[in-house]
């Protein structure tokens, strides 16, 4: 009997030790530093903000100061796909603070971060979100410290500033992280 019980109290505390590195997941630019430019594709969404798709350029760049929500993900399932919905329709919202937003998707092969990205395009059907991959596409920017850990990271800033960064873990992404990032954006328009 007490075999059992000091292996539930081992695994109780493996558990917890598990839960604690997961909820400390440290990826991106932190709150407070400053967020520099890197060169990205264009691959879909944002249909009227003068870039063409294939198109190579500084989103950070032309955004300037503006308050923008920079989005790192690995992966472009329907949670990604329905953050970007509600990032666009915050930009629309928001139009006249100019707020801006666009999604980086990651990974290890670049043809099919682009395809991908076409696909969350569809899915996500972003007239005012572009969804780009960056020339530096296996980690994002070296400077931004993506982890690789980090499924996705959600880099809020304005003028040039982090306001909130928030990274999410395989398997920790969902509706309740993206309305955690919601209720971050209010923050960068005031």
């Amino acid at each position: 009997m007490r075999v059992l019980t000091s292996c539930g109290v081992a695994l109780a505390l493996v558990a917890g030790v598990s839960l604690a590195v997961a909820a400390e997941l440290k990826s991106g630019v932190q709150k407070g530093e400053s967020i520099n430019p890197f060169d990205v594709v264009k691959c879909a969404g944002s249909t009227e903000d003068g870039v063409e798709l294939g198109d190579k350029l500084c989103y950070r760049c032309k955004y300037g100061n503006r308050p923008m929500v920079m989005v790192f993900s690995r992966k472009a399932d329907e949670n990604v796909a329905s953050l970007v919905k509600k990032l666009d329709a915050a930009v629309e919202k928001n139009a006249d603070e100019k707020l801006a937003a666009f999604v980086n998707l990651l990974g290890d092969n670049e043809e099919a971060l682009e395809s991908h990205a076409k696909e969350l395009g569809k899915k996500a059907s972003a007239p005012n979100v572009p969804i780009v991959v960056p020339v530096e596409y296996e980690n994002g920017p070296a400077d931004y410290g993506i982890s690789p850990d980090a499924e996705v990271t959600v880099i809020l800033a304005v003028k040039g500033k982090v306001v909130s960064n928030r990274a999410f873990g395989s398997g920790q992404f969902g509706k309740k992280s993206i309305d955690t990032i919601l209720t971050d954006v209010p923050k960068l328009l005031q």
